[in-house]
């Protein structure tokens, strides 16, 4: 797909990835719109909800009918998963959420590199659970589980994942406070979380506004629900590399030292 293909694509979906938000591990309906903490709404933006975070608008979510997108042949040279997963801080036995999973491309490149471990493809849309499903069957990869989440929840056990991921996901989060706190606790004590979005700073990135974010405002979130930049870089094409560790976690190895 050519990068003309790729804007055209984005002008005509209502958005990039599958949408997560959750309450808490255990919860399984989303929170009330009128108790919305830390959240305002205006007129929507064409490509937005409407709904606002720390001053950014919330952007739509894509059906699993641009499924195909996903799976585009130009992906890997258009963005370069294979440097991402490269950077992930992955060991062979460590346990992966691939939230917000789509049809598993990141989900089985992934499983390759943690042979002895476990990769978790949580979705909440029946079509990509379907395909994930299936693919685990036609490639006969053992260690990748599918979970069906809800808008509450993403349902996976406290202190369970070492790395949690999403790709392109995190702005179009509808409840985004929620599912940080959600993912605070199904991280190990050592656990990080990874973001890779669109870099926000850069207008020659061919994607819309409300589809991309600054690694100003993705720090910002994230700091304000006591997550802290471990790693924030843009040595991929078009997209920000942005590791998180727990608030905790760093104040606890600061004492030590």
């Amino acid at each position: 797909m050519t990068v003309k293909s790729l804007i055209l694509f984005l002008l005509l979906s209502q958005g990039y990835a599958m949408l997560l938000t959750a309450t808490g591990s255990g919860c399984s309906e989303p929170p009330k719109a009128s108790a919305d903490p830390g959240y305002s709404y205006k007129q929507p933006h064409p490509d937005g909800t409407g709904k606002q975070y720390m001053g950014r608008e919330i952007a739509h979510v894509m059906s699993a009918s641009g499924g195909s997108w996903l799976e585009r042949s130009s992906r890997q040279q258009e963005e370069d998963a294979a440097a991402a997963i490269a950077k992930m801080p992955l060991l062979p036995n460590s346990e992966v959420a691939d939230i917000g999973a789509g049809t598993g491309y990141y989900t089985f490149r992934i499983a390759a590199r943690v042979p002895e471990g476990k990769v978790y493809a949580v979705e909440v849309q029946d079509a990509f659970i379907d395909a994930l499903r299936a693919r685990i069957q036609t490639t006969g990869v053992n260690n990748v589980t599918v979970v069906k989440g809800t808008e509450g929840s993403t349902n996976l056990p406290d202190g369970s994942v070492d790395l949690a991921i999403m790709v392109d996901v995190y702005h179009e989060l509808a409840y985004p406070k929620e599912l940080l706190a959600a993912l605070y606790k199904c991280l190990k004590p050592n656990g990080r979380l990874l973001l890779l979005e669109y870099r926000g700073e850069d207008p020659s990135v061919p994607i819309k506004a409300l589809h991309k974010m600054t690694a100003a405002q993705a720090n910002k979130e994230l700091k304000a629900n006591a997550f802290l930049p471990e790693c924030t870089e843009s040595f991929l094409p078009i997209q920000h590399f942005l590791l998180y560790r727990k608030q905790d976690t760093v104040i606890r190895q600061n004492i030590k030292h």
